[in-house]
């Protein structure tokens, strides 16, 4: 973690992930484009996330999550920061010159050989079917179907541990605590997402949200009753409502939202644990 010298009052416990083993180079043009920002607005142009707006500019990197060039090893050229994602992304090049962006894994270094194969050596980076990857072994970037692409454990620093294989399914336990069940067909990567030092990172200023294109909360207490349900008061009073909401009334906290006949139910083997109340 990088530290600042606290010559103004924000600076003091201002923190942020040291970039030092990232490549100095620029983004590769051909794996950039603009993504248009909406600001947390629908196709109506309404307000659907609220908080959102402003920021800096930025492209977004086109990154593969299929990794479907099977049995061609790739070379990693370079590790690189996108700002559109909280872990490091890696450039890869493969054996017939094709070259593309890939979720970096946390052992990943410049220089690296890397594959995706049903059976490929059990080495950080390397990309192989779920069913050929040992208990005890971490994972990223799973697929729920097999060649979907990755759609679990892509943030920073996360990662799933094999518990164990049966029926033509793979139990994972994910960061939650959650046991879930994928198809053992589906294509895993071996290691845990890069920066894990992310969660550390200690924003400082208000400012700096801002540049990240968060905006301002205010808290409903201090708003109108007309407002918010928390509204209202003199000075700085409870909530007046038994049971926590959102601004527009609707019950939150703790309240279930998962739905009861979701397909994915089945594969869900343990839920999350409940926090504990301090």
């Amino acid at each position: 973690m990088k530290s600042y010298s606290p010559r103004t009052a924000s600076r003091r416990h201002m923190t942020n992930v040291s970039y030092s083993s990232l490549s100095d180079v620029k983004p590769w043009k051909p794996l950039l484009t603009r993504l248009k920002s909406h600001a947390g607005r629908n196709s109506q142009g309404r307000i659907t996330v609220r908080h959102q707006g402003g920021g800096n500019k930025r492209l977004y990197r086109l990154i593969d999550f299929k990794q479907l060039k099977l049995n061609s090893k790739a070379k990693v050229e370079t590790l690189e920061y996108d700002p559109y994602r909280t872990a490091f992304i890696a450039r890869v090049k493969y054996q017939d010159g094709v070259v593309s962006y890939i979720l970096a894994s946390n052992e990943m270094k410049v220089g690296d050989e890397i594959i995706t194969a049903p059976e490929a050596p059990l080495k950080p980076g390397n990309r192989l079917e779920l069913k050929n990857i040992p208990v005890g072994y971490q994972v990223y970037n799973v697929e729920l179907r097999p060649l979907q692409g990755g759609r679990l454990i892509r943030s920073a620093g996360s990662f799933a541990e094999v518990l164990a294989h049966s029926n033509g399914y793979t139990d994972l336990k994910v960061a939650s605590g959650e046991v879930r069940r994928v198809l053992w067909q589906c294509y895993a990567s071996i290691g845990q997402v890069s920066n894990p030092e992310h969660s550390l990172v200690v924003i400082g200023k208000a400012g700096r949200s801002r540049w990240l294109g968060i905006r301002p909360t205010v808290r409903g207490k201090a708003m109108n009753p007309v407002d918010h349900p928390y509204g209202g008061g003199e000075g700085s009073t409870q909530r007046g409502t038994r049971r926590p909401k959102t601004l527009w009334g609707k019950i939150t906290g703790g309240r279930k939202t998962r739905g009861k006949k979701k397909w994915s139910n089945r594969l869900i083997l343990k839920r999350r644990p409940k926090k504990s109340k301090k």
